[in-house]
Formats: C-alpha cells, sequence, structure tokens
C-alpha cells in the first residue's frame, strides 16, 4: 500500500501563510513602522536573559496568551519573534485566525538565533 500521508510538517503550512521577514527585514519593518508592537512570545526566563531592545514578552505557554494578545488595537503593527521561529509561527496564526489583520503582524524567521546569526547583539538588551 502507498503512502499517501503528506509529508510537509503541520509548522511548515502554518507558515507559508504568514509574513516571514529574515532578520533584516524584521529589523528595517520595526523602524519603519510607527507604533510598532514588538512581541517576544518565549518564557520570562528566556526574555530576561536575552531579548530584541523594546519588546514586550508574552508568554506562549501563559494561560491567558489570548487575552493579552487580544488586549491590543488590532490596528497596530505586530512583530511577533521566539528563540527559533516556531512559537512566533503559532502565536501569527492565532492572530490571523484571531482576527488580526493578517497584513499587520509579522514573524521572524528563523528567531533570535537567526538574528543572532545575521545582525549579531545589535539591539538586544
Amino acid at each position: 500500500m502507498e503512502d499517501r500521508s503528506c509529508k510537509t510538517p503541520r509548522w511548515r503550512q502554518l507558515k507559508a501563510l504568514l509574513n516571514n521577514l529574515n532578520p533584516d527585514q524584521f529589523k528595517a519593518a520595526i523602524e519603519q513602522t510607527k507604533n510598532a508592537v514588538l512581541i517576544d512570545v518565549r518564557t520570562a526566563p528566556e526574555f530576561q536573559e536575552i531579548h530584541i531592545e523594546n519588546a514586550i514578552n508574552i508568554d506562549f505557554l501563559a494561560e491567558d496568551l489570548w487575552e493579552q494578545i487580544e488586549s491590543f488595537d488590532p490596528q497596530q503593527s505586530f512583530f511577533i519573534y521566539c528563540r527559533s521561529g516556531r512559537r512566533s509561527i503559532r502565536v501569527c496564526t492565532l492572530m490571523r485566525n484571531g482576527g488580526f489583520d493578517n497584513r499587520r503582524v509579522f514573524n521572524l524567521d528563523g528567531g533570535l538565533v537567526a538574528w543572532q546569526e545575521q545582525i549579531g547583539k545589535a539591539l538586544l538588551t
């Protein structure tokens, strides 16, 4: 019997529906966007260790994750990141499915790992 199951991981399918920016594009878009909301969806200890300057920490695992996100003005532009990009893909997908304008929600492709490889320590605190 031939295996006809999908070999593409679900997170890659979700990612394909999002606005994924490489670190240079992400940094430039934040700088060019008035009132940009930068959200780090890692845990508090991860955030305290290192994060992008001016980021807000909303833990992906928090019970009130959606309530925190929903408290923002949906007309703002949102820049979401995590360590590698998987948690941020899920949060961007949640926002997209929850009624936020997909044209205003951006994912840092590759997360902080890619940021540090491409940009280094710039804007990290």
